[in-house]
Order: structure tokens, then sequence, then C-alpha cells
């Protein structure tokens, strides 16, 4: 091509999850629009959602961790700053504010592995205005999408209890920061592990993993490949079985696996990856016991959702363990909440949307949840702060004056928590067709909300 035909190149930038600029350009537009009238008075944002997908009765609040992570080292870098100089249309005046901005208020929120229900706020975020303005577009972002993933994985081990579920869901994530996340939310909410290596590294998570077909077509024989991959990869040890003839596959392993036992080596199961999952289960495991094998156990992968984990469950499958993938890491029936963050205060006095299908109730709120006589859900309040309330108050400081409060809990204190949640589920709930919980709406929110459309002038 020549010189004077070649199209412009721009310089490739890699991406910077932690970088203040991945927001909304209206986030930085409203700033300085703020500083300009001096407009740096508390204000009180809440986080919720306005409804629930059709096939969800509940939520799994998650990504609180990664918020607060991000609130304790919100920064502009000079080198952004100066970017914006050149780009961005803001006066040098605003831009030396941003330097020196932090986040110095208080978060309240919903501890990760609580159930939630709509209206409810999750997160509660009050600090000066300019500071609570800017953090929306990544709280929403880092809380929403482990939202979303941890109660997709939380109907998942509800419809197969007992079962071990592992996160095969990579390759299929929305990019690699959702598909580390996806790995981590669906921990939470109850899976077993993950074969996500970084995940491991970064979260603790259990790692898991068994072979590709490409392993077993790179060889000459299913039983070369069996033999080889045991010898290298022993502890764990889990095999493939359905490349060519599944059954056949299981006859192999079935002749090999007292050999290898000979060696020291245990075949702790094989692997369904295609066709009628429950019926090739059930060959696979009369091939297995028939041999002595019983121990070998039987997991499965491939397409599967809560629908057909609850039917392969429910059918009685003789399958120990599911690994799934896309239905998990990108919530395919249900890929984003309705979710907003919203301005319930300011400088004092209560703020509220009036918006045709979008209001809000102002106000700095709490949710107080009740339990039956068998501990169970029996239905939640939404009332102001400071408001009576009966039953466990919901949401709980998480931040400060721009700090974390106390030890925050571990992953594993999470995921007994959310353990603890789902035991708490009452049992419509449980259901893949599930009905509704009553959330109040207490009397002090209404009058509130009376009072503050009277002050819009």
């Amino acid at each position: 091509m020549d010189q004077e035909h070649e199209p412009a190149r721009t310089k490739v930038v890699p991406m910077q999850s932690e970088s203040l600029l991945l927001t909304d350009l209206y986030e930085l537009s409203m700033l300085e629009a703020y500083a300009a009238h001096g407009m740096t008075e508390p204000a009180t944002f809440e986080l919720f959602v306005r409804k629930l997908p059709p096939a969800r009765g509940f939520l799994m609040a998650a990504g609180l961790e990664q918020l607060v992570e991000f609130l304790e080292t919100l920064r502009f870098t000079p080198e952004e700053l100066a970017w914006l100089g050149e780009h961005g249309n803001f006066s040098r005046a605003f831009l030396r504010t941003l330097a020196d901005l932090r986040f110095t208020g208080d978060v309240d929120a919903m501890p990760e592995g609580t159930v939630f229900f709509p209206d409810e706020p999750i997160v509660r975020v009050t600090a000066p205005l300019p500071e609570a303005q800017l953090i929306e577009t990544r709280l929403i972002n880092l809380v929403h999408f482990q939202t979303v993933i941890a109660s997709k994985a939380a109907h998942m081990v509800l419809a197969a209890p007992g079962k071990q579920l592992v996160d095969f869901g990579l390759r299929r994530a929305h990019g690699a920061e959702a598909g580390l996340l996806a790995a981590r939310a669906s921990y939470l909410a109850g899976f077993a592990g993950t074969a996500t290596v970084l995940a491991s590294r970064a979260f603790g998570i259990p790692m898991t993993g068994t072979m590709a077909h490409s392993f077993i077509q790179a060889h000459d024989s299913e039983e070369l490949a069996f033999d080889r991959f045991a010898h290298v990869r022993p502890q764990a040890l889990t095999l493939l079985i359905d490349t060519y003839d599944t059954e056949r596959a299981a006859a192999i392993v079935a002749r090999l696996a007292p050999r290898l036992a000979a060696e020291g080596i245990t075949v702790g199961a094989v692997r369904l990856d295609s066709g009628d999952l429950g019926a090739h289960a059930r060959k696979v495991r009369g091939i297995l016991d028939a041999a002595g094998q019983q121990a070998i156990r039987i997991f499965a992968s491939g397409g599967l959702d809560e629908h057909a984990l609850a039917k392969l469950c429910g059918e009685g499958a003789p399958i120990d363990g599911f690994g799934v993938g896309t239905s998990l890491s990108t919530s395919a029936d249900a890929p984003a909440l309705d979710c907003a963050y919203k301005l319930q205060e300011y400088a004092g006095r209560p703020r509220r949307k009036r918006s045709e299908g979008k209001a809000t109730w102002p106000g700095r709120k709490q949710v107080f949840r009740r339990h039956s006589p068998d501990g169970r859900i029996a239905g939640d309040a939404i009332v102001l702060e400071g408001e009576p309330g009966a039953g466990e108050p919901l949401l709980r400081p998480a931040m400060r004056q721009g700090r974390r409060v106390g030890d925050f809990p571990t992953l594993t204190a999470a995921r007994a928590h959310a353990a603890a949640a789902l035991a708490q589920l009452p049992e419509p709930l449980r259901r893949l067709r599930p009905a509704p919980v009553p959330v109040e709406i207490s009397p002090g929110i209404r009058e509130l909300a009376a009072r503050a459309d009277r002050m819009v002038s």
C-alpha cells in the first residue's frame, strides 16, 4: 500500500481496569459543573434493582470486596489528567481539583452472599457530592456483574443439591475480567471450584480440570491417551470418555483402572460432555460398577443450565458433578439487571426521581428481614435509617471516612454466609418458577416522598 493511502495509526493503550478514566463522560462533566458552583455537600446514593428477571425469585449480592478496593485506591494519575487536559475539553482549574480527589465517604452494604429483592438498597454511599457521583459507573459495573453471576450460580446450586459444580466459563465470558470475577461470584454462591487458573491464584478458589478432546485425538488410541495422561497428571485424575464412543471408552477405563491402581494411580472420575447425558451416565455407571469400579465418579458438562441440572437430578441420573460454562459466565437467560444508583439525599434534603416507571423512594434507608419460626425468610421491610424496624438489619457498615471497617470477611466467610442465606429461603423461592416474597415500604418513606415532591419547584 502506498504510504499516502495508509490509514492513520492510533496508539494502542492497554486495558486498565483500575483507571478512573474507566467511567462515563457525563460523570466528569457533572463534576466540573458541581465544582463550578461549589456543590460539595454530603450526598447519599443507593444502588438497588427495580425488578427481578422473569426466572429469578431472588438475587444474591456480590462484588463488595472489589468495590471497596476500588474506593480505597481511587485517584487520577498525572498521566490521566494530562490526557484529559488534551482531549477532554475540561478547564485546567477543574483538572487541578481532580489531582487531589480521594474517596472520603461512608459505605453501607449488604454483605456478599446476602439474598435480596427488588427496591432494596444493596449499597448505600454517603460522601461529598462529587465523590459519590464519580464512582457511579464503576460501582455499578463491579457490583452488578458479580451479583448477576452469583444469582445465576445460586439457582444452579439449588437445582443440583449435593452435587459438585465447577465453573467452566472463562472462554465464553465477555472479557478477561468478567471470566475472572465470574469464577469468584460462582464460588461465593456455592460452586466447588473453577477451571480458571488465575482465579485460584487471585482468590484461593480450588481449581480443577480434565483434558480436551484434542488430547485424545492426538493419540492413536484412547487407551494410550488415558494411560499417558494418568502417569503425568495422577492427582484428581478425570478422564474424558466421549470423544468417539462413550460406552466403549468407559469399558477401556474399567480395564485400565486396576492396572493404574497397582501403580498407585487412582482414576477419580470420568467426564461426559455430549449427547443424552442422563442415558450415557446410566450406561457408564453400569459398565464401571460391573467391573468393580464403583468408586469412579461421573462428571458431566456440555451446555448445562439450572433447568438441565434440575432435570438430570430429578430423573436420578447417576452424575456426581457438573461443569457449567456459557450459561453461567454470561448468565445467558438474564445477562443484565434493571438496577440503578440514584441520589436519595443531598445537603440534608430528600431527593427523589419521579420519572414514569422509574420513580425512586427518597432518604437514607435500611432493610429489615423477618424470619418465620423455622428460620426461613418471611418478608422484608424497607425503612428510613433510624426508623424502627422488626427483624435483622441487612445493610452493614463497610467503609467509614474512606477506610474499610474492621477486618473484611474472607471469601470463605462470604461463601458460608451465602450458604446460610440459601438455607433460609422458603420453599416457593427454591423453585425455578418462584413465588415472590413481600417487601414492604415503611410509612416514613412514603411520607418523605410526599414531602420531597412538595419541595420541587
